[in-house]
């Protein structure tokens, strides 16, 4: 898949954040980034990149956690895109789309990221994973 950075990108804002592989850092996650997308002028996309993250950083805490391990939640804002990357410690486990049954509760999170986003993938690291997406960025 697609890498999730094109070093000839200008990179306008950046953060990156380490959170503990507990499920209180999905809510922190999620409106940390909401926030810095309104700081960075890009409101409009400010619920979808909510959305965004809790899908990430959930799928991250189910698939992707490691005891003692953690998660990092990296969003670049660049003048063509609003990046967002979440790294996980189990490389070994690659996201797939999923297709539950009506009747099944969990499973549609990269449907989601697929469905809001411009375009997502995965990154294989020496040890760990990014999976990424990305919205386009609002000109300011």
């Amino acid at each position: 898949m697609l890498a999730p950075h094109n070093p000839a990108e200008a990179v306008l804002h950046e953060d990156v954040r380490t959170y503990p592989a507990h499920p209180e850092s999905i809510a922190l996650a999620r409106n940390r980034a909401a926030r810095l997308a309104g700081e960075w002028r890009q409101d409009e996309l400010a619920e979808d990149v909510r959305l965004l993250v809790s899908e990430l950083v959930t799928n991250a805490l189910v698939h992707g956690r490691v005891r003692g391990r953690h998660v990092r939640v990296r969003l670049t804002l660049t003048a063509a895109v609003l990046r967002i990357a979440v790294t996980d410690a189990r490389g070994e486990r690659l996201p797939c789309v999923g297709d539950p049954g009506p009747r099944v509760l969990h499973g549609r999170g990269l449907r989601l990221v697929g469905a809001f986003s411009d375009r997502w993938g995965v990154r294989v690291l020496g040890v760990g994973k990014t999976v990424w997406c990305e919205l386009a960025a609002r000109r300011v």
